[in-house]
């Protein structure tokens, strides 16, 4: 019921601003800086490059592999406990890493941190924002997923410090310390998965527009279980687009820094261009969801993955007397392009396989960028070992994002019906 004075705040826009905040934790701390304790883990413990970069593919498939079961809990159980839960063994995985001086302990602590990265990341947060929008969902799930680029904003530059200026050991630490007082905090006291929780309903309509009708759902829209969801080539489309995307866009990402470095920049310069991406890649979520809830998803994922490849293809031209405006371009359109894989996702999947399951499908599909996602640094990692270079790891990666934009084209349109 509706205050009859002063017009209260909306509560699915706190939960947007509460998600951003938690995407920013688990991106940042996750992800975006893994690529700068590569230099010290070889220095301090004399690994090769490939061998630090399994750590990087296990994080990933583990959070792959983790995220189908994460999001039946979440379907079943909702997204509060799931977020606050995966916080904790994220920030426990980061201790263990702290402590380990062996290979393969650095391996089983990236193992936890990708456990518990599935628990309070892409999946249950979407799922919050998804069930809490329908009109403008494409816009929420932008700023909800500008916290994935707003985390090399904020990680980076501190991580970047930490590692200048203290062990990295205090570094790992110093995430599992944040991790734990921020997020689970937010998660246990803010965070309703479902507008029904409250009392409410989507946009903050009084009533829904017509009754339910069939299991839950709004206007009786059909919603796909995960194994009707397999059977469908739908899914196997995005799949098989996502898989080539995020193979080239954590390839470029995670390689693009100690690219960098070898070519001649400074570390500091190298994690600027991060700060760069992370702005980018901001901007491209907000935008891209915006654009999803005006044109098909498909279309916005295209262009996404086109400016990756220019990014990808700009990087391979930068010399070591390049001018900083070049390499300030080239973060910001590999930001851009990365920028669209978590509105887009989000989207499809509640477009084509309703919300009664989403977290289950979307978790499926989160597999296949997860894979993708890990093993393009691995990639990376050997080919410079062999090689010394990275040239013939860009360029698999380029040939796989052109790959990616015919395969989405062939997913055919559908009207939100959720």
């Amino acid at each position: 019921m509706r205050e009859s004075g002063r017009r209260r705040v909306f509560y699915g826009y706190i939960l947007v601003a509460v998600t951003f905040v938690i995407m920013t934790l688990f991106n940042g701390s996750g992800v975006f800086v893994f690529r700068l304790f590569v230099h010290p883990l070889e220095g301090s413990l004399g690994w090769g490059r490939a061998e630090v970069m399994v750590g990087f593919t296990i994080f990933y498939a583990t959070m792959g592999i983790a995220s189908p079961a994460v999001g039946r809990i979440v379907d079943r159980y909702g997204a509060r406990i799931v977020i606050a839960g995966g916080a904790i063994v994220m920030g426990l995985g980061f201790v263990v890493i702290s402590r380990m001086s062996a290979l393969p302990l650095f391996y089983i602590g990236y193992v936890v941190v990708g456990v518990g990265a599935a628990g309070m990341g892409p999946v249950p947060c979407s799922a919050i924002v998804s069930n809490w929008f329908k009109r403008n969902r494409g816009l929420a799930l932008g700023l909800m997923a500008a916290g994935i680029g707003a985390g090399g904003v904020v990680m980076a530059p501190f991580i970047g410090y930490m590692l200048s200026h203290y062990h990295w050991r205090d570094a790992y630490l110093s995430l599992a310390v944040i991790l734990v007082a921020v997020v689970v905090p937010l998660a246990l006291l803010v965070v309703r998965t479902r507008p029904s929780d409250m009392g409410l309903y989507p946009d903050d309509d009084q009533a829904p527009a017509e009754e339910a009708t069939r299991h839950g759902e709004p206007n009786g829209a059909a919603s796909f279980t995960l194994n009707q969801a397999l059977r469908t080539r739908v899914f196997w489309f995005i799949a098989l687009a996502y898989a080539c995307y995020g193979f080239g866009s954590g390839g470029a990402l995670q390689t693009a820094a100690p690219y960098l470095e070898d070519v001649g920049f400074a570390t500091a310069t190298a994690a600027a261009i991060l700060g760069v991406y992370g702005v980018g890649s901001t901007i491209g979520k907000v935008l891209s969801g915006r654009l999803s809830d005006m044109l098909q998803p498909t279309r916005v994922f295209a262009i996404g993955s086109a400016l990756l490849l220019s990014g990808i293809l700009l990087l391979l031209t930068v010399r070591a007397d390049s001018p900083l405006p070049m390499l300030w371009t080239c973060g910001a359109v590999l930001g851009l392009g990365a920028g669209v894989w978590l509105p887009t996702l989000s989207m499809l999947t509640s477009i084509h396989f309703g919300l009664l399951h989403y977290g289950a499908v979307l978790g499926a599909l989160n597999i296949c960028m997860s894979l993708g996602l890990s093993l393009g640094p691995l990639l990376s990692g050997f080919v410079h070992d062999a090689t010394g270079s990275y040239v013939s790891a860009f360029t698999v990666f380029a040939t796989l994002l052109f790959l990616a934009i015919p395969t989405i084209l062939l997913v055919k349109q559908r009207q939100l019906s959720t």
